[in-house]
């Protein structure tokens, strides 16, 4: 067996980085991560359940009226987290 030099913990984490499904769920799990970030504790404190599935972004709120004017602010939000990830992981919001 051929033995190689060490790699960095950055070069090992880029490899497996390298990988477009790990990348994309990395990318996903950061966008659900900055969630409280961009919309801010008061709407983050209706929030109970976030999480992404083919390209879309499902949060689940237990506040009626804030659901309700989230529906407006849809593409916004999905313009903005993009943004914050940066890359196009999310094409819609689907507020629950």
């Amino acid at each position: 067996m051929k033995r190689s030099d060490p790699l960095s913990i950055k070069e090992l984490i880029d490899r497996v980085l390298d990988d477009d499904s790990v990348r994309d769920a990395a990318r996903a799990q950061r966008l659900c991560y900055l969630w409280p970030e961009i919309v801010g504790q008061g709407i983050n404190r209706y929030t109970t359940r976030r999480y992404v599935a083919d390209g879309i972004l499902h949060v689940y709120l237990s506040s009626a009226p804030l659901k309700n004017e989230l529906q407006f602010h849809r593409s916004r939000l999905v313009d903005v987290l993009n943004q914050a990830v940066g890359a196009d992981v999310i094409t819609d919001i689907h507020i629950h």
